[in-house]
């Protein structure tokens, strides 16, 4: 049953890599993927021989010897961890994007669009590199992407020329949520985890995402993409929509900066600072669109009105609700292989079959070459369920050097595929970015800033 179980995620990662081949929306085979995955396990309960707890991060002793009952209990129970842990990313996902979304409906990011004059590429590029490496560890990289990627919308009319920075961002955006324990999802689970802690996790890991930030788009520079000038039209070029634009840009971005300093204040998930977020901003826009709008239509009734000029109705409609229901789908599935073990039982086999490197044993047995797989293995399956695999499999203390590597690999390893990140994924979803376009120019770039900066670690864990 786990090979079918296998063979089902294998036949629908396919389906998701060959989207515009088959014409069918990457959301459908990630949705059943997870449907048939869970129906599986439900029909061969009692066939397996070992049952992964994500809560407790290790496999359930004498699962197999359990009952009928007390395994449908167990696979409830499992069933529910996982929605609840998925639920928390797609509902702070859609807090943030609402956010944005209101930002862009009082043309707040043309705010930044005046910030930047030059229309050399290469110039941009490297603003739209740094800009995502901060904010991703302020922000987290997810919301960085979609910040970013919304004001390059507004910038590079050419979606040929704006995928390519689309690429640089995720690479970018991912490096810099590497290093702050609220940058990315999985640092953030060894940090809650009491795996690493703040200071350590900068001190080892602020110098080598830099690098690995650096290379990629110091290549990239180099590119014909990024050679010459960006094409204007002066017909774009227009005052904001409304004066409430600078205003909304600022709210909106110290909305999302406030939601780690509520986590840290509450110790409440980051999805609830979102929603306080997300209702603080709202107050605003409403307040801001009654003074934008006269409501000159008296041919409607006036909550049709309201309705339609309301920012929070109408940001909520332009949401990419697909992204979200794929991210839902994805997770899910993954989620699967984690319970029955098999992404356990895969790092354990990697552990014994792989030789040390070096002569020094830096992780009291663990090979370096394990932890750059998992890295490389982040970018094919998602990155959260195999870390949370690693939270269970090693028992090091915390701090050290073995946890750093880990949120470094699973954090910048992503960038190799388009779907190997949260990044990437959004970035997908809003540009409609081909997984073959993006292996094909983006990848190799990723993997040179993701050995680079491995290198630069192996230096800097010498340090302490």
């Amino acid at each position: 049953m786990e090979t079918v179980i296998i063979l089902v995620f294998v036949i629908g990662y396919l389906a998701i890599t060959l989207e515009h081949n088959i014409k069918i929306d990457k959301l459908i085979p990630a949705l059943v993927m997870m449907a048939i995955s869970w129906a599986l396990i439900s029909l061969g309960l009692d066939s397996f021989t070992e049952w992964f707890d994500s809560a407790n991060h290790g496999l359930v002793e004498g699962y197999a010897s359990l009952g009928h009952e007390t395994k449908m209990h167990l696979m409830e129970e499992t069933l529910l961890h996982h929605l609840g842990k998925t639920a928390e990313i797609l509902v702070f996902l859609l807090g943030a994007m609402t956010i944005v979304e209101i930002i862009d409906y009082f043309d707040g990011f043309s705010t930044i669009k005046s910030f930047i004059k030059t229309k050399k590429k290469t110039k941009i590029l490297w603003i739209f590199a740094f800009l995502a490496f901060i904010l991703s560890a302020i922000i987290d990289n997810l919301t960085a992407t979609i910040v970013l990627i919304s004001i390059l919308q507004k910038i590079v009319n050419d979606r040929n020329v704006r995928i390519w920075f689309a690429g640089l961002i995720i690479i970018a955006a991912n490096a810099g949520g590497a290093w702050s324990p609220i940058g990315d999802v999985t640092t953030t689970m060894l940090w809650i985890g009491k795996k690493v802690t703040t200071g350590h996790l900068v001190g080892y890991l602020l110098l080598p995402s830099l690098i690995c930030m650096l290379v990629p788009t110091f290549i990239a520079s180099f590119l014909p993409a990024f050679k010459g000038d960006l094409e204007v039209e002066e017909a774009v070029e227009e005052k904001p929509k409304s004066r409430f634009s600078g205003t909304m840009l600022y709210l909106g971005l110290g909305a999302i900066v406030f939601v780690p300093i509520f986590k840290t204040v509450t110790h409440l998930p980051p999805y609830v600072g979102m929603m306080l977020a997300l209702g603080v901003v709202a107050i605003f826009a409403e307040i801001y669109s009654s003074a934008k709008f006269s409501l000159s239509n008296h041919d409607s009734e006036e909550s049709d009105a309201h309705a339609h000029h309301s920012p929070v109705h109408h940001s909520l409609s332009k949401i990419e609700l697909p992204s979200i229901l794929f991210f839902l789908g994805i997770l899910m599935a993954v989620a699967a292989l984690e319970s029955l073990g098999i992404l356990f039982g895969f790092a354990s086999t990697l552990q014994d079959s792989m030789p040390m490197m070096g002569t020094e044993l830096h992780h009291e047995g663990v090979s370096d070459l394990v932890i750059i797989l998992l890295g490389i293995g982040s970018a094919v399956i998602d990155n959260v369920p195999l870390v949370a695999a690693s939270l269970g499999m090693f028992s090091q203390p915390i701090d050290n050097e073995l946890w750093h590597f880990i949120a470094y690999s699973a954090g910048t390893g992503g960038s190799m595929l388009i779907i190997g990140s949260a990044a990437g994924v959004v970035a997908m979803g809003m540009e409609k970015i081909d997984f073959f376009w993006y292996f094909k120019k983006i990848s190799w770039l990723a993997l040179a800033g993701f050995l680079a900066g491995t290198l630069v670690f192996f230096w800097t864990r010498t340090l302490f």
